[in-house]
């Protein structure tokens, strides 16, 4: 019979040998736990409704066994300010985890498992013979560092510190606690697990336990310090240590989960933070997937089992780490969210990971959302409805003010390039494409990426404004917009430096135009191309910049004269003035290359000879590759980008544009719906500057739920546009909201839903 040893008598291992012996009842199943029955480490784990189901299905007995050691809820409290505010709807679970872990034990034994206690195998140790060896020895697997290499494993530190304890009472529900102190911000994660008992994560960034003196402080110590810090949420009752420790927690990440027939589970191929109790549901979830592999493709082929496993699982893990990975990053950012108000702080908290949106926690729990949006609409008109009054506007309903122009709502169309102007010329392709998005109500249109010069252009096919017929026939567009919408229009200036003699996209991707079709010089800050077989760009000389520049001022005045609203400066994805900021494109050695202050030194100028020629009263924003996605942490960075911002600020910039990417190949974006709004919110709260989000921002609500969290003040959508053009109407309908409608359109409004 096929003999399987599982390294790790922890749920991941237990499991598996629970599921695996009611599939293939003849597999020898050994489980060996260097710890003993009775050890446990930790306090209680916690469950969502939905990871519950999964056990129901998978063994409905160990699951009767777990539902009837439960403590359920359906409630998230979090205590911020002095306020208690109750979030419901939510639906958790949890348990001892000495208990979970008895449960399996006696579940797994009663099936056939044999579990050997006081068993340590060491990386150095020969492996056990058998067919199929299953390493589940969690975050310091022993299995993993044995085949580090064949795994491809890398361990993340996390900065923040934290210590796991427990407390002698039962608290009602899912807790956070934000407690401000001299020596900086401590935060709790709490949970009841059981009669008289819950968990109590206390965390803070490394900063803070260091100024607290927590750095030299005991076991004791530590528990003293946390029990006199928390004494008035505490209320009288005391905290419990159990190998509490203060640790960083190490973000696990595999790029293989199977070596030969050696396979990782739960915490040793991956971990996901503590933030979203998600390491317990992970290694049993992972239990289920590779015994359905054997159930699908039975004991012959492991190698062919363990590949199924991981290609079946990997999506989901993936899913996980990333929602982890970001709700991980709010609570080390915890501290710039101090400024906000009971409401929307608690809103940004619940939304966090992205797992949960706007339209979502509405549906849980409306009474929260209707608290954030009224928040949200009396921060930006004083004068807004009190609390009582009638229902708030969702977030993207609010109007925007900047400068004089006040923006009807907050959802703006981004620039997207049609490749399709006559020698620069827009024609009506571009009257129709902005046209349309106007009128499908938009607060904001921004046209596409505009070339100051004929050189500045990425493709024959795109729009300048350097010659007086591009003037009249932008105009023209303008005219329209102005006329039948109530949206404002912007554009967007640009030259495409290096990234500029292309061919149209869709003649193939990245093809530089050949001499037979009529190339042309390129400019960059050097003599690099963007990739190999791009055009070489000519290394700019002071003559080169002084006329670009000009050609900058030549397009604003000109701008100004079409009768735009707004105008943007495009120093983003690659093309000219993203080049001088990026240390990958930028390897001047004069006064504007080197340091970042150099690298900015060029694109600031031209940003100010634009905002001295722009009228006054209009505004200006900026659109910035946030970071340039290098894996190694080379290229431009989230901190540089608040840098640049701060700079931009100083000059009069009114918000910030906040895309990333596109200076060099070699970035690897870590892409996912909303994924550059944390650049964004960065740049909002460490430069005081309005920002706007972009990126797989898909619809109204995730505009509304980037909004009414203080990520950003405006939500930028672009692909989403292009299959809706009436996005913001239909949106205005599902929301309940009255938006005008053109009188032509009338016959085919909607009526809005109840609100």
């Amino acid at each position: 019979a096929m003999r399987i040893v599982a390294i790790g008598g922890g749920p991941a291992g237990l499991y598996f040998g629970i599921l695996m012996k009611q599939a293939h009842p003849e597999v020898e199943i050994e489980i060996l736990e260097r710890n003993r029955p009775d050890d446990t480490f930790g306090f209680g784990v916690v469950f969502s409704d939905e990871t519950l189901s999964f056990f129901d299905q998978a063994d409905p007995v160990s699951a009767a066994a777990l539902r009837a050691g439960f403590r359920t809820w359906q409630e998230i409290e979090t205590r911020y300010r002095g306020e208690r505010i109750v979030s419901t709807g939510h639906g958790f679970a949890a348990i001892a985890r000495a208990k979970l872990l008895a449960i399996l034990q006696q579940r797994a034994q009663s099936l056939g498992c044999t579990i050997r206690f006081e068993r340590e195998v060491a990386a150095s140790a020969a492996l056990p013979d058998a067919d199929l060896v299953i390493g589940c020895d969690g975050v310091n697997s022993s299995v993993r560092e044995r085949f580090a290499a064949e795994f491809q494993s890398t361990i993340d530190w996390r900065p923040n510190r934290f210590s796991w304890l427990g407390a002698d009472f039962a608290l009602p529900a899912f807790t956070f606690i934000f407690e401000p102190t001299p020596h900086g911000l401590f935060q709790v994660h709490a949970y009841p697990f059981a009669p008289g008992r819950s968990t109590w994560i206390v965390e803070c960034s490394e900063e803070t336990w260091l100024r607290a003196g927590l750095v030299r402080a005991s076991e004791a110590e530590s528990v003293d310090y946390c029990q006199r810090l928390f004494a008035p949420h505490l209320a009288g009752h005391h905290l419990l240590a159990n190998r509490s420790v203060w640790r960083q927690f190490p973000t696990v990440r595999c790029g293989r989960w199977h070596h030969r027939n050696v396979v990782l589970l739960g915490d040793a191929a991956h971990t996901a933070h503590y933030s979203i109790g998600s390491g317990t549901k992970l290694a049993m979830e992972d239990a289920i997937a590779l015994v359905a592999a054997f159930r699908e493709l039975g004991t012959g082929d492991v190698p062919a089992v363990l590949a199924a496993y991981e290609e079946a699982r990997r999506i989901d893990v993936s899913k996980l780490q990333r929602a982890a990975q970001t709700s991980l990053e709010w609570f080390e950012n915890a501290p710039r969210y101090q400024v906000q108000e009971p409401a929307p702080f608690v809103f940004n908290l619940m939304t966090r990971s992205k797992r949960i949106t706007y339209d979502n926690l509405e549906a849980r729990d409306p009474r929260l959302v209707e608290s954030a949006a009224r928040e949200f609409a009396r921060a930006a008109d004083r004068d807004a409805p009190e609390k009582g009054e009638a229902a708030p506007l969702p977030p993207v309903f609010v109007p925007y003010q900047a400068r004089s122009i006040q923006l009807a709502n907050r959802i703006v169309v981004s620039p997207m390039c049609q490749y399709s102007a006559e020698e620069g010329t827009v024609n009506d392709w571009h009257l129709v494409h902005l046209g349309s998005r106007a009128v499908g109500g938009a607060g904001l249109v921004i046209a596409e990426m505009t070339n100051v010069s004929a050189e500045g252009r990425i493709s024959p096919g795109c729009a300048g404004l350097y010659r007086a017929e591009h003037l009249a026939a932008w105009k023209r567009i303008v005219e329209f917009t102005h006329r039948h919408s109530a949206a404002k229009i912007g554009i967007q200036l640009a030259h495409a430096g290096r990234k500029a003699s292309m061919r149209l996209p869709w003649e193939g991707p990245d093809l530089p135009l050949t001499a037979e079709e009529g190339a042309w010089q390129v400019l960059g800050p050097s003599a690099e191309p963007f990739r190999a077989g791009a055009p070489v760009p000519r290394a700019m000389e002071r003559a080169d910049m002084d006329r670009v520049l000009a050609d900058f001022v030549r397009s604003t005045r000109w701008a100004a004269e079409a009768g735009f609203d707004w105008v943007e400066l495009h120093m983003a994805h690659g093309y000219l003035l993203s080049s001088f900021l990026s240390p990958l494109s930028n390897l001047r050695s004069d006064a504007y290359g080197g340091s970042l202050e150099n690298r900015m030194r060029y694109p600031l100028e031209v940003f100010a000879a634009v905002r001295a020629v722009w009228p006054a009263p209009l505004p200006m924003s900026v659109r910035i590759s946030a970071s340039d996605w290098m894996t190694d942490g080379s290229g431009f960075t989230a901190e540089d980008a608040v840098a640049v911002a701060r700079e931009l600020k100083r000059l009069d910039c009114d918000l910030i544009d906040v895309s990333s990417g596109g200076n060099s190949p070699a970035s690897r974006p870590d892409y996912g719906r909303m994924y550059q709004v944390p650049f964004a919110e960065k740049i909002r709260y460490e430069a005081g500057i309005p920002v706007m989000a972009v990126g797989a921002i898909l619809d109204a609500d995730h505009a509304n739920t980037v909004l009414a969290a203080g990520r950003a003040d405006l939500a930028v959508l672009a692909r989403p546009h292009l299959a809706d053009p009436y996005l913001t109407l239909h949106a205005a309908t599902r929301y309940g909201v009255d938006l005008a409608w053109p009188p032509q359109y009338l016959a085919g409004k909607p009526k809005p839903a109840a609100r």
